[in-house]
């Protein structure tokens, strides 16, 4: 299949066009001037089920919402674009909105990117101590654009929102000063976009005999296997890297796809399943994870579904995420307390061997912190949670409770059960040297 991708310039060509009312093109028009927009004809034609789009869990997905914008954000947008040819004054107002959009959630501008030399790696985050993400600057796009995605800033062409690096030289350098760092997630973006010629470039510095680094796991966050199955099937380049792949666990090096698959429609086409055999058979690993999702994902039936069917495809479910606190969160958030409980049920319902799934998680500005669900404590109800990630290594697996609160969907809403702090807010002082985090606003003050 030759790959075709629709933007909000070209949009109107979208096969499927003439089924769009006036009203659903003009939320597309007005919310695609603010959040991201750009879908495949592999999704068009393989996911989205055009006899009930409107209802579809990826048209969702990929298709801007109005209600993905507050009514006053809408109506700012709408009303800038009646100045149909004022290009300029278009760019000003989606650039003011997605300001106010927390655009870099959990501190990941401010707290993860490290220096060497005093020389800022601004294509490399290092929160966890095992692990550095680095941001190829030629994998900064994705073959189709999720609605839901936190890492939006990178798409819309807004530079100082962005994380990106050409280099690896810098990037080995730093890994080879801190041997702690045994994994390597490659993300963006999607690393998968880029050509063989351009991605070998980065995966060579860590199979050459003058690897220095500690590096044992080279993980690639990717979204290709649900949106492009033709990367490790039919595209010029495919065999190439899977041969890459063959290579890179060939010389003891762990290499895990961190795979995206937000519904089990994703996984029953037969591009998909075999561009998962094909990835499988080079000893390479798929682990999946996904945001819980209002309107894709909430219900339990759903994930026990998508569990099972990963594990027939011998993938090992990994996360379910809460949506992160930026862009379109209050349209796909869900409770925590319905978060437990779709989790719970889901969980119930499948064997052992999908057990391997962790959740539901919140990636704020601490860590990965788990809510394990609600109990109650001298008669009064509250939340149980534990890192499963976090800055200090020393928090992991260290229960701690909060308030009660039915209405929370966030780390931030969440009040300490007992005493004025969560047992870790102040240790961030010592970590960072300032005033202490907030959990109020999931910032540092």
């Amino acid at each position: 299949m030759e790959f075709k991708s629709y933007t909000l310039n070209n949009f109107r060509a979208i096969p499927q066009f003439d089924r769009f009312s006036d009203e659903i093109v003009h939320n597309i028009e007005v919310v695609g001037n603010v959040l991201p927009f750009k879908v495949n004809n592999y999704v068009l034609d393989e996911l989205i089920d055009w006899d009930d789009y409107e209802d579809d869990p990826i048209f969702h997905l990929t298709f801007p919402q109005k209600e993905m914008l507050s009514p006053a954000h809408y109506d700012e947008m709408a009303g800038a674009l009646t100045n149909v040819s004022d290009k300029k004054l278009h760019r000003e107002v989606s650039n003011k909105i997605r300001k106010q959009l927390n655009p870099h959630p959990a501190g990941q501008k401010d707290k993860n990117v490290p220096e060497i030399n005093g020389v800022k790696l601004w294509g490399v985050q290092h929160k966890y101590r095992e692990t550095v993400l680095f941001f190829p600057s030629a994998g900064q796009t994705c073959h189709s654009y999720c609605t839901f995605c936190f890492r939006w800033p990178q798409f819309v062409g807004m530079d100082d929102l962005k994380f990106a690096m050409k280099e690896t030289e810098l990037l080995v350098q730093y890994l080879e000063e801190h041997q702690e760092a045994t994994d390597l997630l490659f993300t963006g973006g999607d690393p998968m976009v880029m050509n063989f010629k351009v991605f070998e470039k980065y995966i060579t510095p860590f199979l050459s005999a003058r690897n220095k680094t500690n590096i044992q796991t080279i993980r690639i966050g990717t979204k290709a296997v649900s949106y492009w199955p033709y990367k490790f099937i039919t595209d010029p380049d495919a065999d190439d890297f899977l041969r890459l792949f063959e290579k890179i666990v060939s010389k003891g090096i762990n290499l895990a796809f961190m795979a995206h698959f937000s519904h089990p429609k994703e996984l029953y086409t037969d591009a998909a399943k075999e561009a998962i055999r094909r990835i499988r058979n080079t000893g390479a690993q798929i682990r999946t994870q996904s945001p819980l999702l209002k309107h894709i994902n909430d219900s339990p039936d759903i994930w026990s579904e998508m569990w099972r069917a990963q594990v027939n495809l011998n993938c090992i479910p990994y996360y379910m995420f809460i949506a992160r606190n930026t862009g379109a969160q209050h349209y796909f958030a869900v409770s925590l307390v319905e978060a437990w409980e779709i989790w719970r049920k889901a969980y119930q319902d499948v064997s052992g061997v999908c057990r391997t799934v962790r959740g539901p998680s919140m990636s704020c500005t601490p860590g990965k912190v788990q809510f394990l669900g609600v109990s109650e404590i001298n008669g009064k109800k509250v939340f149980v949670l534990r890192f499963i990630q976090g800055r200090n290594p020393d928090w992991v697996s260290r229960p701690f409770f909060a308030k009660y609160d039915e209405n929370a969907i966030w780390m931030n809403t969440l009040k300490p059960a007992f005493g004025r702090k969560f047992f870790f807010e102040e240790e961030e002082d010592n970590i960072f040297g300032e005033k202490y985090y907030d959990s109020e606003t999931d910032r540092y003050e």
